[in-house]
């Protein structure tokens, strides 16, 4: 039987009603504060880090960002976008089975890709404006406490990580919108999916270096073990995260692999570079590029899985 009409007609309805949901709902409102509390709390820490630097760098707004105790901030939001992500989605369709909503709803005049589409994008708009209003309060605070205006160098910077970490935030938003389509309980769906968190982040990069022994083949290059232990971890959002964020708030770093080597006490510095000394944000950019379409492959891969899916499925009245 072939369709009638557009099959993306009525998503704007859709995401305008999911959006307005999630904006005012309890678990939104106590997890949106449960991040900003935590938030300040680590910038407030790197503030007092940042005090003691020279007024001369050129950089301090960006140092806010990647300074703080305990935790910096974007380690911070490392851990709690994928938490935030999987609390909005993990029971956005489920919850339709088993309210036995689904089927009124699409006996409307509307497509089941219109209502996925729809749920996806109320989400993640939901998280640009929480994560929006987090940035802005930072660069409010910076602003407030240091007295000294950012360079554009330094507000490019910063926007291209609210960009990535928005990015970032729908990797977990879809895998969490796919766990929901495959499993009708919403409390398996949410464990499926913070199960998934604490592989990813936590066990895959402590598993990684065995793994990855055993599948490089037998070479004593100690550099081209290294680079198959990086290949394997960027399996991780996380992994992938990090990397993006060390690149473009600290302009020193000329590839994303710098820093561990730095660890083991090698330098690695382009032929003609002067160390240490800063590089564009285009420059930043092209060497983190295939980090970034990696983040947003794996948003469109899980969403497309679940697409698939969700159109199989059958709906009960």
């Amino acid at each position: 039987m072939q369709r009638e009409g557009s099959p993306w007609s009525g998503v704007g309805v859709v995401t305008l009603k999911e959006f307005s949901d999630h904006l005012t709902s309890w678990r939104m409102f106590v997890l949106e504060w449960l991040v900003a509390i935590t938030a300040v709390v680590s910038v407030y820490g790197a503030i007092q880090q940042v005090r003691e630097l020279t007024a001369e760098d050129p950089y301090l707004l960006l140092r806010l960002f990647t300074r703080g105790t305990p935790l910096p901030f974007v380690a911070l939001l490392s851990f709690l976008v994928p938490l935030v992500s999987i609390g909005l989605g993990f029971d956005l369709v489920n919850s339709e089975h088993n309210q036995r909503t689904l089927s009124r709803v699409l006996s409307q005049p509307i497509y089941r890709d219109a209502l996925l589409f729809g749920k996806f994008l109320a989400g993640l708009g939901t998280m640009a404006v929480s994560l929006l209003a987090l940035w802005l309060l930072l660069i409010g605070i910076g602003l407030f406490t240091l007295g000294i205006p950012p360079s554009g160098e330094e507000v490019g910077r910063a926007l291209v990580f609210l960009l990535v970490t928005i990015a970032y935030s729908g990797v977990w938003l879809a895998l969490a919108l796919l766990l929901s389509i495959l499993f009708r309980s919403p409390a398996t769906a949410a464990l499926a999916a913070l199960g998934l968190w604490l592989f990813l982040t936590i066990l895959w990069p402590l598993m990684m270096p065995l793994i990855a022994n055993l599948v490089a083949p037998p070479t004593d290059d100690v550099l081209a073990l290294l680079d198959t232990q990086l290949l394997l971890g960027r399996i991780s959002p996380s992994a992938l995260f990090n990397e993006i964020v060390a690149v473009i708030l600290d302009p020193s770093l000329r590839s994303t692999q710098q820093s561990m080597f730095a660890q083991m006490g090698l330098m690695l510095l382009e032929r003609g570079a002067v160390p240490g000394a800063p590089i564009p944000l285009v420059q930043s950019l092209l060497v983190v590029w295939g980090q970034i379409v990696g983040l947003v492959a794996g948003t469109i891969l899980l969403f497309v899985a679940g697409y698939v899916v969700f159109q199989r499925q059958e709906v009960r009245a």
